[in-house]
């Protein structure tokens, strides 16, 4: 496995209080079975509108935030989403919502719009129990991708992202899935690829203060088939045998190891026949802090309107070597200068880490923190608050006992 330098990439200032995205979730309740999913699925988990509210007031009092992922649980399965969105963005936030795409309709979606919904971001992957989908690679997904991109195109202005749940045996057609997007760069704005992790039930043992507990109620507690440990380093290296100058410019650190790619963020400029290079760690430094100047937040979605003018992003290779590097590939042929260059984001999320020693390895400055309680908490640890009152602490099965 390729070793990646932290230190050649931009830290992304994002931090507890000062963030690009805060994660509402409305619900529990979903119409889809996902095999790395790490909410159950209740069948009255419907918050109130006013309890939508009260968390929406608990962000704004701890934390600045550009965007809101509306979550769950599937958002759309929620009666008043729509006024759910209208109430986010009303306070002056993008809403974002988290999907699986079942409930998604063309009608309802003109809806959201009229709402003002900023972005979708579909959650598509072999592992899901979809209907009439069963038994379907990745690459062969990506036929109902386009379905979902093709529908927000035709709607018209609105961010389009698309993620999906990596495990050892998907990690083959992640290649096809960036090519894809790449055919699809006028229209999917980011593609983002979270590793598969779950509880570690033979290396270590869990507590609740000096209590043993059993994790065996948590959705994220099995002995998994395959591998639970892919490492952000990997997904580069396959994605380097297809293109050696894939390389990223950003990146979250772990709470623990501070050279560790909790998120990994690559942004790429091109079109649907060719990348012509990458944005490196001084763009894209200005671009957040230019952002944070203007806006007081740090940008978690662009809007479709400016991933289109890629080609201004060039001027900052004054100061950037791979957006220089990039504008003499894209300028070889002088009749570029009359076609568009896109703008699009690749980003690497490898959640929570086991550490030898017990401890969690967690995204500091995580995007996706959540209420619960009238607290912050990490949202794909909540199962834990719920079931335990707390997040569990980790020994290793092994430790020396005095």
């Amino acid at each position: 496995m390729i070793k990646l330098n932290h230190l050649d990439y931009y830290r992304l200032p994002w931090n507890l209080t000062d963030n690009s995205i805060s994660w509402l979730e409305p619900t529990s309740k979903c119409n889809l079975y996902c095999e790395g999913c790490y909410r159950l699925n209740e069948k009255d988990g419907h918050k109130s509108l006013e309890q939508v509210k009260e968390e929406l007031d608990i962000f704004q009092k701890f934390r600045k935030s550009d965007g809101v992922s509306i979550a769950g649980g599937d958002p759309l399965t929620h009666p008043d989403v729509i006024e759910i969105v209208r109430e986010v963005k009303r306070r002056g936030i993008k809403p974002i919502i988290n999907t699986n795409g079942l409930a998604l309709t063309k009608e309802l979606l003109i809806e959201l719009k009229k709402a003002g919904v900023f972005g979708f971001t579909f959650h598509i992957d072999s592992k899901q129990g979809r209907p009439q989908w069963k038994d379907k690679n990745e690459l062969e997904l990506n036929e109902l991708r386009q379905k979902y991109a093709d529908m927000l195109a035709e709607v018209g202005g609105i961010s389009c992202a698309f993620n999906s749940t990596v495990y050892e045996d998907t990690m083959q057609y992640i290649p096809g899935m960036v090519k894809w997007a790449q055919e699809n760069i006028d229209r999917v704005h980011v593609m983002v690829f979270i590793l598969y992790r779950a509880v570690n039930n033979k290396e270590f043992d869990y507590f609740v203060g000096p209590q043993k507990i059993d994790m065996g109620s948590l959705v994220y507690n099995e002995d998994p088939p395959s591998r639970a440990d892919i490492k952000a380093e990997e997904i580069v290296e396959i994605l380097r045998k297809e293109d050696p100058n894939f390389d990223p410019c950003a990146y979250l650190n772990g709470s623990e190891k501070p050279d560790s790619f909790k998120w990994l963020l690559t942004g790429r400029l091109g079109n649907k026949k060719k990348i012509y290079g990458y944005v490196g760690k001084k763009g894209i430094e200005a671009v957040q802090t230019f952002y944070h100047l203007l806006n007081d937040t740090y940008l978690a979605y662009a809007p479709p309107k400016d991933t289109r003018k890629g080609r201004l992003m060039l001027l900052m290779g004054l100061f950037d070597k791979k957006i220089r590097k990039t504008f003499f590939n894209y300028f070889k042929n002088p009749l570029n200068i009359f076609r568009r260059l896109y703008y699009q984001s690749i980003m690497i999320i490898q959640p929570v880490d086991i550490l030898k020693d017990g401890k969690m390895n967690m995204c500091d400055g995580c995007p996706d923190i959540t209420v619960w309680n009238g607290e912050l908490v990490w949202s794909c640890r909540m199962e834990e608050q719920v079931a335990f009152g707390r997040n569990v602490q980790t020994l290793p099965k092994n430790r020396i006992m005095n």
